[in-house]
């Protein structure tokens, strides 16, 4: 917060060199024009208005208009703006007539009291320079000020996204585990020979969640390999005549796809499909890349009684995850007939 803070004092303040000395070089040149040359009193009048342009700006932005316009003090702000401008002006002409001029200029000074009350020559000479410079500067402002806000909501949206994009990654459901543990237990009192194995498999599970699930993309073999991880566990709770996989893979290109998302989809397969079913069921897996697109489907029977797949948490989530990925460059089609329950999703080939 601490480096946010100097970095946006250092670019006000190179903002204001370069803005300031830009006007005063203006302004000079524009006197060039009008008066055939330049005199050394001409730019001495050019740089008294000049400071007080730069205090006046300064003054209205940064007291006036953050601490009583910002805060919706209108009639505050407003009768403060008439005083300052009025008194900046007379502190202007002030400087000029007795401390500015004499340096040049061997004339009778305008009295103290004209320099009050003559307010038509006050407001011409004095007070609209000063609105003129402070007006441009304050445009300024608001244009960086927009800008800077815009640049920190999208920021902060980034953020909260991330944050829920992480949120999301962490529900890979948490029964996995605890059935995967309790199958593997029960494997090893039995000494099979799958004990090894599956605990190689669980293991390469978890760091790809860990590790690579933490990242932005991931190539769709790494996915699938995971995903072949994560079949044969799950199989472990079933009977070969409960539960038939097919899978269909053509890998033509090498695609990639934000970690987890289709894992999520098989997870959501499992448990809507073989879960809830107590009759034999099938899930089918077809997946395929080319140079445009990557194309995973898959496909589980369901009980009729079920009625919550499409309005599972996981497809949910899976679909917020490919909103904050591609935006709106993906299909995601859901289908539901004949007790088959299809998901499609089509997403480009690389994105980022």
């Amino acid at each position: 917060m601490k480096n946010e803070s100097e970095v946006h004092i250092r670019r006000t303040l190179y903002f204001q060199l370069f803005f300031w000395t830009a006007l005063f070089l203006f302004g000079t040149a524009r006197n060039y024009g009008e008066y055939d040359g330049l005199s050394s009193d001409i730019i001495i009048y050019n740089f008294c208005h000049w400071i007080f342009q730069i205090i006046a700006a300064n003054f209205i932005y940064f007291i006036l208009i953050r601490h009583f316009f910002d805060k919706k003090k209108y009639l505050e702000c407003s009768v403060f703006l008439i005083i300052s401008l009025y008194l900046l002006s007379v502190i202007n002409r002030f400087f000029i007539v007795y401390i500015a001029e004499p340096f040049f200029i061997n004339e009778t000074k305008d009295s103290i009291f004209s320099i009050f009350t003559d307010l038509k020559y006050l407001l011409i000479h004095y007070t609209f320079p000063i609105i003129s410079g402070a007006f441009i500067f304050i445009s300024m402002m608001f244009f960086i000020r927009y800008k800077d806000e815009k640049e920190k909501a999208a920021n902060l949206q980034k953020e909260k996204a991330e944050l829920e994009l992480k949120a999301l990654k962490s529900q890979l459901n948490p029964h996995f585990l605890f059935n995967t543990l309790n199958n593997i237990y029960s494997l090893s009192l039995s000494h099979s020979e799958k004990t090894s194995q599956s605990i190689s498999q669980l293991s390469d599970i978890l760091d790809y969640i860990l590790y690579k699930g933490q990242k932005k993309w991931v190539s769709v073999s790494d996915e699938l390999d995971i995903i072949e991880d994560y079949i044969a566990l799950e199989s472990l709770r079933y009977h070969t005549d409960r539960l038939q996989i097919s899978k269909q893979v053509l890998l033509n290109s090498s695609n990639t796809i934000p970690p987890l998302l289709y894992l999520s989809l098989v997870e959501n397969a499992f448990k809507h499909g073989a879960g809830k079913n107590i009759q034999q069921t099938e899930i089918k897996i077809e997946m395929e890349t080319n140079p445009q697109h990557s194309v995973f489907t898959i496909e589980n029977t369901y009980h009729e009684d079920q009625t919550d797949n499409e309005k599972g948490i996981g497809l949910q989530n899976i679909k917020k995850q490919l909103r904050h990925h591609y935006d709106e460059n993906f299909t995601f089609r859901i289908s539901r007939e004949n007790n088959i329950f299809k998901v499609e999703i089509i997403t480009p080939s690389q994105y980022d």
